[in-house]
């Protein structure tokens, strides 16, 4: 299939096309897939790329419990709208015990945890805690784990019992300034619990997960379907044979649900550039890892990626990207120094995509003051980034 049909077909699916703005923050969400949340600006770009949602709006959608961040696929935190709530947290609950496989290597027991459990519903039955609120509340239930612990990356107990809690739907965690672009939280119980009346069994949910998935994403290989699922190889093809997958076209191992394959052969590839400026954990990429499919061989090749900033690899995004109809054609962050974004284009730059910069420069700047593609980035930390695309953009 034509490559340039493929990416236009994948954007357009994505809603960077311009067909969702005027939609609702849920409304995105539940077309084109769930936002990434790493503590940097994922949903926000998310949500602003493809309606022109607003941060205010946003945070209002959360505040509503319209859309939440919870553990979903491959137990990973993503913002979800409200209608998937339970579906999210069903699908993820398979990969939240990590922790406890390193907690009981150092001693600690299901009854501690389910014992410690019992103790946080009783202090958040007051109200909204932080974490440090709810141990002062709970008192012995919850203990350090000493120097052993904290080589492995769980000093107490506390976390454990939050975890499986926010996993059976019965506490959820509130952002403490409501932004989705940092980490400081809250608890508070989850009335009623979404799971409560939530009946799918694992084979149901795996293939309603695969549904999901083709249609935001597809077509798709199974192997990226197993990557975004975490599904094993079995499990994974079980998960589809319901859904009657067809190939994208003869002999190609990219999936689509049937009921795509007319409206992909039909699809009309724009003639008229769109620029869009997305997040590094965006969902265009994001959800197959496909960044390699996104981008020309000649960009790749291209000498910023031969600058120690980018020496990385391009299975990921490795800063936030800018796409014309699925097309990879350059890469940006922003300088809060200079509260202005550094970006470089692998193709010419015309009017209309130093607008669309422009024009998510103003949102940063007025609306987020930062653009983190996660938690740990940091104006200091993505200097070298910013000072590559200054110097190829120039």
């Amino acid at each position: 299939m034509d490559t340039k049909k493929l990416r236009a077909w994948w954007s357009h699916r994505q809603g960077l096309d311009g067909r969702l703005i005027g939609k609702s923050a849920p409304e995105v969400l539940a077309e084109t897939g769930w936002a990434r949340s790493v503590g940097g600006v994922g949903p926000y770009f998310t949500l602003f790329s493809r309606g022109r949602i607003s941060r205010e709006a946003a945070d209002q959608a959360v505040a509503n419990l319209e859309i939440h961040e919870l553990p979903a696929a491959r137990g990973c935190t993503y913002v979800v709208p409200a209608s998937d709530f339970a579906f999210g947290l069903k699908a993820g609950a398979d990969f939240t015990g990590g922790e406890m496989k390193t907690a009981y290597k150092l001693g600690v027991t299901d009854k501690e945890v389910a014992k410690l459990c019992d103790a946080v519903v009783k202090a958040l039955g007051k109200g909204p805690l932080d974490p440090e609120e709810i141990r002062e509340a709970t008192g012995n239930a919850s203990r350090s784990l000493g120097e052993e612990g904290k080589k492995k990356g769980l000093t107490t107990t506390l976390p454990l019992a939050l975890g499986n809690l926010q996993a059976m739907g019965e506490i959820r965690r509130v952002p403490v300034n409501g932004r989705l672009d940092q980490q400081r939280y809250r608890y508070c119980l989850w009335r009623p619990n979404p799971l409560e009346k939530f009946r799918m069994e694992p084979v149901e949910l795996a293939t309603e997960l695969a549904r999901r998935y083709f249609r935001w994403t597809g077509p798709a290989t199974l192997a990226e379907f197993q990557w975004f699922s975490a599904l094993g190889a079995k499990v994974a093809k079980a998960a589809i044979e319901p859904l009657k997958l067809v190939p994208a076209d003869q002999g190609s191992a990219l999936l689509m649900l049937p009921e795509d394959r007319a409206r992909l052969e039909a699809f009309q590839t724009p003639k008229q550039a769109r620029y869009e400026l997305v997040a590094s954990a965006d969902g265009v990429s994001l959800l197959k890892r496909n960044t390699k499919d996104l981008i020309d061989p000649e960009d790749a090749a291209h000498p910023l990626f031969r600058q120690k900033a980018y020496a990385g690899g391009l299975t990921d995004l490795p800063s936030h990207g800018i796409f014309d109809r699925g097309r990879l054609v350059g890469l940006w962050e922003y300088d809060t120094a200079s509260e202005s974004i550094a970006w470089t284009a692998f193709v010419p730059k015309n009017k209309d995509l130093t607008k669309a910069v422009a024009e998510a420069e103003e949102y940063v700047r007025s609306g987020l003051g930062d653009a983190r593609s996660f938690s740990l980035d940091s104006p200091k930390s993505r200097v070298p980034r910013v000072e590559a695309l200054r110097a190829m953009g120039a």
